[in-house]
């Protein structure tokens, strides 16, 4: 309450992105302080083994993961991680520092608790990241997203084999501190960076030249989320080889703004993608339509998309997910919302009858 009510009309008198630096710059300021962390954690954490699950062979404490493009650079895991998520994703990390897209890139919309995020993957670069980890106590399951260098507006597009090798120098640099890989094969904020991986042998190669290294983390591929039937079916073909990839997640789309409670005229001009709320109900099905075609022995799901709420969380678990993250809930509702959701999954596990998160994933399948 004390968030909502006092520090977050303070913050949004301010421009978002200056408003995001300076949580990240007072997040790892945070680190810093003799206990503060230890006792961020005590009064988050919610440790119950009903919501411990395992995937990937990565144990979790629970299902609720802090997205990538909150932390870009992996500054300020420790503080993050100290809020009760189960894991936390950095990134998009790519091999070369970028600047990402000019500002300004990030817009919020209130009244539909969204954000529009047009950022183009600024980040440290691999190397960079690498140091950051190196410093860091790092207490949770670590996710770190890998992209293609964005080197700006109107730069001439790098060939098939520099996107490749991109991946493969950071992958490279991060796999140490790693505990697990998603490859962004699809982000709605750069100019060249949805289509490449359309073409499945693109896709193949990637893996092939992964392999070679070789990768001894598993990896997630984060995927378009307009992409149709075919195009999921023949990805699950062209990565059925490759005992590396474990699961998949969608990514934004930056052609989907309906259900907007903000009006027209206010977000109109603005590029990128929404983030939030708005996105959940068609999120689910998308991810209930991955789950019903992927091998549900081998793949996992991590899904993201409008979690502000334990109903939310449980919707996207029970649509077929068995890992859920946020980010635009923490700009809204502060730190406390991990807990709330994590105490409200148990709740909603009691009142169903339920022993176990690991029991309802994909139960609503079969109905949606």
């Amino acid at each position: 309450m004390i968030y909502e009510r006092i520090v977050r009309p303070l913050l949004f008198r301010f421009d978002p992105e200056w408003a995001h630096d300076q949580s990240i710059t007072w997040a790892d300021r945070g680190t810093r302080v003799p206990g503060l962390i230890r006792l961020s954690s005590r009064l988050h954490r919610v440790p119950d083994p009903r919501l411990n699950i395992e995937v990937a062979g990565i144990r979790f404490e629970n299902p609720l993961g802090l997205a990538a493009g909150y932390d870009k650079s992996g500054r300020a895991i420790g503080a993050l991680a100290s809020l009760g998520f189960g894991h936390v994703e950095i990134g998009s990390v790519s091999a070369s520092p970028s600047a990402g897209n000019p500002a300004p890139r990030l817009w919020r919309l209130p009244a539909d608790e969204a954000i529009c995020v047009h950022y183009g993957l600024p980040n440290d670069g691999a190397a960079e990241v690498a140091n950051h980890l190196a410093r860091q106590p790092i207490t949770v399951p670590l996710g770190i997203n890998l992209v293609n260098t964005n080197h700006g507006i109107g730069a001439e597009a790098d060939s098939a084999d520099e996107v490749l090798d991109d991946y493969v120098t950071s992958a490279r640099t991060l796999q140490r501190h790693a505990s697990y890989f998603m490859l962004n094969l699809s982000c709605p904020n750069t100019q060249d960076g949805r289509a490449f991986f359309d073409q499945p042998g693109h896709l193949r190669e990637l893996l092939d030249r992964l392999a070679s290294i070789p990768i001894d983390v598993p990896c997630f591929l984060k995927l378009s989320p307009d992409w149709n039937d075919a195009a999921i079916d023949r990805m699950l073909q062209t990565v059925d080889p490759f005992e590396s990839v474990q699961g998949f997640m969608f990514n934004l789309s930056p052609s989907r703004r309906t259900g907007l409670s903000t009006p027209r005229e206010v977000w109109k001009e603005w590029p990128g993608a929404i983030s939030g709320p708005p996105t959940a109900d068609w999120m689910d099905r998308r991810i209930a339509n991955l789950y019903r075609r992927m091998d549900r022995q081998r793949y996992r799901i991590i899904a993201a998309g409008g979690v502000r709420s334990a109903e939310d969380a449980y919707r996207k678990l029970r649509s077929g997910a068995s890992l859920v993250q946020l980010l635009t809930a923490l700009i809204y509702q502060g730190p406390g919302v991990v807990r709330r959701i994590n105490r409200g999954l148990l709740t909603i596990l009691k009142r169903d009858g339920i022993s176990h998160l690991q029991d309802i994933v994909g139960a609503d399948v079969g109905t949606m």
